[in-house]
């Protein structure tokens, strides 16, 4: 850090240079006490990086974006959890994507704000983009610009109100019948099986190797999930079974099987790689849904579906954790209602016996009749 006077002018200039970023302005004063005034002012703007500078060759900052998100993630492994890291790759892809070779000093509000609305366009939610820019800021931040464009970038807004839907009992047939009626469907039709008998999430579903499974014990251990709470072992019942089995003989027969492969292989252009997971189901999801009758039905909703019937089977908050890993505050008060009924009848069991009411009634009658009546005053 320095403070230097212009030869000709006399005006002082601050120079100061931080993380391979030089950061030049004149103080505009000839008096030495002003400028070391100012120069204070200017370096507090350096490190609270509201104050732009000029890059030296090959910083973080004039990377190509794809070389930026892999150096961000290397940087964090051992400071972040491992299913952090994998969060951050996921949901740098539709970044990547959008955003190409740009370094990330020519990223602004502006091609944030393009970004969000490209990932409107494409039907993603508000929550899923926020959480996409996410990253995008902590690289942003990493390369000392973020300061520079914080207050132009606003987050979307979330659907706080969507907790999830489950079916009635004959919706809830009728999509699995369909889902059953073709063969291209197979793969999305086990998955919602396992979703709905287990709890879990995609994610979680597309995830599973076969060393992951025990059907001899009917289980299942869930290694993968948002977070570690949502690690856990599941029984599997007997629907779940046999999607599983159903699943198993298809790989016997495709001559695989392998304990690290996956349950639910990649598949593309009718080639079966079962060293990588199948992406997901979307689309057969999307069409099987409008099939059924069911359009906007979620493969989420699944899960939302098997903890409400666990709910209405009143099983306790302690049995739904174990089963679905992590549940938000916000979800736990949901199936709380859910099990208002339940919960009112099994108070009601705890004061037998105590004659309380009884003894409360007949003093309040007691009283009723012990109280002077009310004059009523005829007088016109």
């Amino acid at each position: 850090m320095a403070i230097y006077k212009h030869p000709k002018s006399g005006v002082y200039f601050a120079d100061v240079t931080i993380d391979k970023v030089r950061h030049r302005a004149s103080l505009g004063t000839r008096k030495w006490q002003d400028a070391l005034h100012l120069h204070k002012e200017f370096e507090a703007r350096v490190v609270s990086g509201k104050q732009p500078g000029t890059a030296s060759k090959g910083s973080f900052a004039d990377l190509d974006f794809s070389k930026a998100v892999e150096e961000y993630i290397q940087e964090r492994l051992g400071r972040v959890a491992e299913r952090t890291s994998q969060i951050d790759r996921e949901r740098s892809k539709p970044l990547l994507e959008f955003l190409k070779c740009k370094s990330l000093r020519r990223i602004g509000a502006k091609e944030i704000r393009d970004y969000q609305r490209h990932r409107l366009s494409k039907g993603r939610a508000g929550r899923t983009i926020n959480m996409e820019v996410n990253v995008l800021r902590g690289m942003l931040k990493r390369a000392k610009r973020w300061s520079l464009i914080a207050d132009d970038v606003h987050n979307l807004p979330e659907n706080q109100s969507v907790v999830g839907q489950a079916l009635a009992a004959e919706d809830k047939l009728r999509l699995f019948e369909t889902a059953a009626s073709r063969d291209e469907w197979v793969a999305a039709y086990c998955a919602a099986v396992i979703a709905v008998n287990t709890t879990c999430r995609s994610v979680e579903i597309r995830s599973l190797r076969w060393r992951d499974l025990d059907l001899a014990k009917c289980v299942v251990y869930i290694n993968r999930s948002k977070n570690e709470a949502g690690h856990r072992l599941i029984p599997l019942n007997d629907e779940s079974l046999a999607a599983l089995s159903l699943l198993r003989q298809r790989a016997e027969l495709l001559g695989d099987g392998e304990p690290d492969h996956f349950v639910f292989p990649s598949c593309e252009h009718n080639k079966f790689d079962f060293t990588r997971h199948q992406k997901s189901w979307r689309t057969a999801w999307r069409k099987l849904t409008e099939a059924a009758g069911l359009k906007g039905f979620r493969f989420h909703d699944l899960r939302h579906q098997a903890i409400t019937e666990l709910a209405e089977a009143k099983a306790s908050d302690a049995t739904l954790q174990a089963l679905a890993g992590h549940l938000s505050r916000k979800m736990m008060e949901h199936y709380s209602h859910i099990r208002m009924e339940a919960k009112k009848a099994a108070v009601a069991t705890l004061g037998t016996g105590l004659g309380f009411v009884s003894a409360t009634r007949e003093r309040r009658k007691r009283g009723q009749q012990q109280r002077p009546k009310k004059k009523v005053d005829a007088t016109p």
